[in-house]
């Protein structure tokens, strides 16, 4: 009887403990979640690309007429602000240099008068009048409207030399230009679909 009562008393002593142990380790991945969640150190969304400053900019109306040159300050904003104005996809391509699928872009058959502005900042990019069928299933342009107002820097994120372009107002991702294009330029810039507004003229 003694005996008996010992080994209950042992077994009660172990499930608590284990109750115990278990549920403050569950307390405990609640708060480090939690904690994760606001600490604004951690949250993506607080992450900044891009360098503040200004850049000189050609200003173009839609129908592609040349307003002139303006300087003007670089668009700099935190992911989360980024995330809000553009939605998922374009976020995902213009902010994170993602690549739409091929035959999916919705300016890739836009075949009307007038230009494709930056989704990002507006800048003028590109101009219908340049705007060619490249077979390659995304929007082609053999030219950018102003060389100002497009960067092109290295990239060889996949183990192979290209030439990213991107809007030199934001920084965002436009494509990349390759050196298989029709005259008079023998370009090819590569553009995606999600980086860009098309504005009729």
């Amino acid at each position: 009887m003694f005996n008996s009562d010992v080994g209950e008393d042992v077994d009660a002593k172990k499930m608590t403990r284990r109750v115990f142990v278990a549920g403050a380790a569950t307390v405990a991945a609640f708060l480090a979640v939690l904690a994760l969640r606001k600490s604004p150190g951690v949250e993506a969304s607080a992450t900044v690309h891009g360098t503040p400053g200004e850049v000189t900019i050609v200003n173009f109306s839609n129908d592609g007429k040349n307003l002139g040159r303006q300087t003007v300050a670089k668009i700099v904003k935190p992911d989360g602000e980024w995330r809000r104005q553009l939605g998922k996809n374009s976020f995902d391509i213009a902010r994170e240099a993602d690549t739409e699928m091929p035959y999916s872009g919705v300016s890739l058959n836009e075949h009307g008068r007038g230009i494709f502005r930056c989704i990002c900042c507006d800048t003028a990019l590109f101009s219908s009048q340049t705007k060619f069928e490249s077979g390659t299933g995304w929007p082609s342009f053999w030219a950018p409207l102003a060389k100002d107002n497009v960067a092109e820097v290295p990239d060889n994120s996949l183990g192979i030399e290209r030439t990213e372009v991107k809007c030199v107002r934001c920084e965002g991702h436009l494509g990349h230009v390759f050196n298989d294009g029709p005259e008079p330029t023998g370009l090819r810039y590569c553009m995606n679909s999600a980086s860009m507004r098309f504005m009729k003229a």
